[in-house]
């Protein structure tokens, strides 16, 4: 089993910056793949950014792609999310996820693990 649990949401102005951080605890390995997935009110999940537990592999939403950075330190066992240059849009509660396979997935239904999320509000 793995557990994940996020914190680092809040309120911020457009424009401003969050990071986030997902600490993982139980059976993770290197051939795990971690993601971020945000969900607006009345919204499906979507994906937002994948990275291997290795630290290699990070993918992007076109959304977010220059304005957000997804990192890893294997040594706390925490992935990180560096936001940036945030947008009302941006609006949404975030989660963190595993996924037991290294293979890149934007598909929510390919991750075995799910954090409780944690709100990101921008305000205009």
């Amino acid at each position: 089993q793995v557990q994940l649990v996020e914190s680092g949401g809040g309120l911020v102005q457009d424009g401003g910056s969050l990071r986030l951080s997902c600490v993982c605890s139980g059976r993770i390995s290197s051939n795990y793949r971690m993601g971020w997935f945000r969900q607006a009110p009345g919204k499906e999940r979507k994906f937002v950014v994948g990275i291997n537990w290795s630290g290699g592999g990070a993918t992007y939403a076109g959304s977010v792609q220059g304005r957000f950075t997804i990192s890893v330190d294997n040594a706390k066992n925490t992935v990180y999310l560096e936001m940036s240059r945030l947008k009302p849009d941006d609006t949404a509660v975030y989660y963190c996820a595993a996924r037991v396979d290294s293979t890149l997935s934007v598909d929510a239904r390919d991750y075995n693990y799910w954090g409780q999320g944690t709100q990101v509000t921008v305000s205009s």
